[in-house]
């Protein structure tokens, strides 16, 4: 008997990738053998952290990184950092701010549910642009000056979304908050494989950027990274640690640096919500470890065999029609004339099989192989077959 069904929950085979509500990846069993025995020592959290930042430090090129409880915990905390630098009054103040820089600039079309980080961090989210190109009514969209334009003494920092779509790109957005001294925060909570994204955001002129842990670094769920500017970085991470500490005896270590500058310890942050335990710090490092040593082109190849072995299982299946689409990740595309009768079905099975309903209204459901083990192939071929 598995732990779900001692319990009474039914696991699923997840079609959909490493999205939340299905409980994300599967883990591999060194990550899931660290986090064991991390679980069985105890340790100093902030010691801890300091650990994780050197080994993000070193798989990203940033200056300091520390784990939240998510990519939406590492926006929340990049955001309180922006608002209030090192500054512990600010940090107290937290979310209520009566003055001072607490304006987010955001391209409206990059606008979605996840920047509620920034209003919960106590900021204001000021929007520019109109998104012609997505509305049907024209091809423009927010163009770099009108970001420049917004930028005034309330600016708190710039949130760029990373999309392969999004407008302006991120250099020229960069350049700008450059020259007005505004950081700039990259959701880049999903953009992961390629390897490359690691680096990429921060190389293109980010001041912080969020990353998953629970998707392609195959690291616990629960779990985030926020890596960049050490300032920043150390005062996202102050505001989410337990600081019941006397500010007499407490040293900042070096991987924290700026933290010496502030004039006195904040109390327990905005963003203590958002720790990480030392089983998801430690599980995440080791996946991270893991993520950047694994040959892509194999993690690749691996992931359009389990698409290919669904396609041979389903023998092909009447009224529909299987294909791969290649990308960063292979996805297998059903194309049939009742689409909600097939999720239906599919769901409705034991176990039950969940694909991606994105693509529905165009008679296309999609398999991801991302969250998938190779042996499901088999049981999903038959399924449709």
């Amino acid at each position: 008997m598995t732990i779900f069904a001692r319990f009474g929950v039914p696991t699923v085979i997840n079609g959909c990738g490493t999205v939340t509500r299905l409980g994300g990846g599967m883990m591999h069993a060194n990550v899931l053998a660290a986090m064991t025995e991390a679980a069985g020592a105890s340790v100093d959290m902030l010691a801890l952290q300091a650990g994780a930042s050197r080994v993000i430090a070193r798989v990203t090129g940033a200056a300091a990184g520390i784990v939240t409880c998510g990519a939406s915990a590492a926006l929340l905390v990049g955001a309180a950092a922006c608002l209030t630098g090192l500054d512990p009054a600010r940090m107290n103040a937290l979310p209520e701010l009566a003055d001072g820089r607490r304006e987010f600039i955001v391209v409206r079309s990059q606008r979605n549910m996840y920047d509620r980080a920034l209003r919960v961090a106590g900021g204001r989210i000021v929007e520019v642009g109109i998104a012609d190109r997505y509305s049907g009514a024209g091809v423009r969209d927010a163009a770099a000056w009108e970001i420049e334009a917004a930028i005034g003494p309330r600016t708190a920092a710039i949130c760029w979304l990373a999309q392969p779509m999004s407008l302006p790109p991120l250099p020229e957005v960069a350049r700008i908050a450059r020259e007005h001294a505004v950081p700039v925060l990259v959701d880049a909570a999903a953009q992961l494989p390629p390897r490359a994204n690691l680096r990429r955001f921060l190389d293109e002129g980010a001041d912080l950027v969020a990353f998953s842990g629970g998707k392609a670094i195959g690291g616990p769920q629960a779990s985030g990274i926020l890596c960049g500017q050490a300032d920043l970085v150390s005062a996202a991470l102050v505001q989410m640690l337990d600081l019941d500490v006397l500010p007499e005896v407490w040293r900042a270590p070096a991987e924290f640096a700026p933290l010496a500058q502030m004039r006195g310890l904040p109390q327990h942050g905005i963003g203590r919500s958002c720790k990480a335990g030392k089983e998801e710090i430690i599980g995440l490092m080791v996946a991270l470890e893991r993520f950047v040593a694994t040959d892509e082109a194999a993690r690749y190849a691996e992931w359009r065999g389990t698409l290919e072995a669904i396609i041979t299982a389903a023998g092909p299946p009447e009224e529909m029609q299987l294909r791969i689409i290649d990308g960063t990740v292979p996805l297998l595309e059903m194309a049939t004339p009742a689409p909600d009768a097939l999720a239906s079905r599919l769901a409705s099975g034991t176990p039950p099989i969940i694909c991606s309903l994105a693509r529905r209204s165009e008679g296309v459901l999609i398999i991801s192989p991302a969250a998938l083990a190779p042996e499901q192939a088999e049981v999903i071929g038959a399924r449709l077959r």
